[in-house]
C-alpha cells in the first residue's frame, strides 16, 4: 500500500476511533483529537483538570479502542523509581531476576505526577525520552508505541514538586480538561448510574499503529509552512529581535526548539487525519495552543493583569 492510499485508509480508522471512544466518553472531542494526534505523531501528553473529568476513564477507553495495553500508576511522596520501573529479585536458584514495573506498557496514566519527588519525575521523563529504562546497569527497551498521559491537578499545590520547564518540555501537548455542560453531564449522569455496560473494541493493533507513525513522519512540508512554525515560536522568546509586543511585555522565557519540531509532527497528523497529504499554516495554527502553553513563561504583570497563555499564543497568530 502506498503512503497516499494509507493515508486515505487513516482517515476511515481515525473516524472510526472517534467513534468507538465516544461509546464511553461524552464530549470532549478537542481533547481526544489532542491526546490521538500525540500518539499518532510519537509524542506524550499532560493533562490538567480538576478530580472527577473523568481523566482514567478516557484514557483507559482510548488504550482499549487502540488495541493498546494500559496502566495506572498513582503518583504519591513515597513513590521511589524502582516502584515504577521494576527491580531485580533473587529467585530460587539465587540468579537476579528482573521483575518489570507497571511502566513496560504501550500506555501509562502517570496520575498526579506532581506528586512524587524528582527523583521518581526523571524516572520517569527518561522512560519517555529513551523509550528505555536502566535498571542495576541494564537497559532494558520498551514495548512500541509507547505513549505516556500525565495529570496534574491545578488546584491543590500544597505538598507537591511543580514540573521544572526542561522537564514540561517533554511533553508534546499541555491539555486542559474543562467541566463538561449541562447537556454533557446530563448524559454522563444517566449513562453512569445504570447497570448497562459497554463494549469498547480494539480497531487497531500495535504494528499498525507504529506504521501509521511512520507514514505521517514521511509526509512533506513545505519550507513556508516550517519557517512559518520556526517563526511561531521565535515571536515566544522575549529577548529575540522577532518577539511580539505582548511577549516583550508579559513573558518571561518564551519555547525552545523542541517546540517548533513538535508543530511540524502535530500539524503533519492534524493533516493526515482530515486527508490532506501536506500541512499548511492553517494545520500548524490547529495545534499551536496545546503545544506552545506549557511552554511560555509568564511575568508577574501577566498573572495581575489576568493575560492569559491562550491570549498570548493566539495573538501571534
Amino acid at each position: 500500500m502506498s503512503d497516499v492510499q494509507t493515508i486515505e485508509a487513516f482517515v476511515d480508522k481515525y473516524k472510526a476511533l472517534q467513534a468507538e471512544i465516544a461509546k464511553v466518553i461524552v464530549g470532549q472531542e478537542d481533547v481526544i483529537n489532542q491526546i490521538l494526534i500525540s500518539i499518532f505523531s510519537g509524542g506524550h501528553s499532560l493533562l490538567v483538570g480538576v478530580p472527577g473529568l473523568a481523566k482514567t476513564l478516557m484514557v483507559n477507553t482510548i488504550a482499549q479502542a487502540l488495541g493498546l495495553d494500559f496502566k495506572r500508576i498513582q503518583f504519591t511522596p513515597d513513590l521511589m523509581p524502582s516502584d515504577i520501573l521494576g527491580s531485580e529479585i533473587l529467585d530460587e536458584e539465587r540468579h537476579f531476576k528482573f521483575i518489570k514495573g507497571p511502566i513496560f506498557a504501550n500506555i501509562i496514566l502517570a496520575d498526579e505526577i506532581n506528586r512524587t519527588p524528582p527523583k521518581t519525575q526523571a524516572a520517569l521523563l527518561e522512560a519517555m525520552q529513551e523509550r528505555a529504562v536502566t535498571v542495576a546497569g541494564h537497559r532494558y527497551n520498551l514495548d512500541l508505541p509507547y505513549f505516556v498521559l500525565a495529570t496534574q491537578n491545578p488546584i491543590e499545590q500544597e505538598g507537591t514538586y511543580p514540573l521544572p520547564e526542561a522537564q514540561l518540555d517533554r511533553f508534546m501537548f499541555a491539555i486542559r480538561l474543562e467541566y463538561p455542560s449541562f447537556q454533557e453531564e446530563v448524559q454522563v449522569v444517566k449513562a453512569t448510574t445504570t447497570d448497562l455496560t459497554v463494549e469498547v473494541n480494539a480497531l487497531l493493533t500495535a504494528q499498525e499503529i507504529i506504521n501509521y507513525q511512520n507514514v505521517i513522519r514521511r509526509i512533506p512540508v513545505a519550507d513556508n509552512v516550517v519557517e512559518y512554525a520556526v517563526s511561531l515560536v521565535a515571536k515566544t522568546r522575549p529577548k529575540a529581535s522577532t518577539a511580539a509586543s505582548i511577549v516583550k511585555e508579559f513573558v518571561d522565557w518564551g519555547a525552545g526548539p523542541r517546540a517548533s519540531q513538535n508543530l511540524i509532527l502535530a500539524a503533519k497528523t492534524h493533516a493526515a487525519i482530515n486527508g490532506k497529504f501536506s500541512p499548511d499554516i492553517e494545520d500548524v495554527q490547529a495545534i499551536a495552543t496545546g503545544i506552545l502553553k506549557h511552554r511560555i513563561i509568564k511575568n508577574y504583570k501577566a498573572e495581575a493583569e489576568g493575560i492569559t497563555d491562550e491570549g498570548i499564543i493566539s495573538s501571534l497568530f
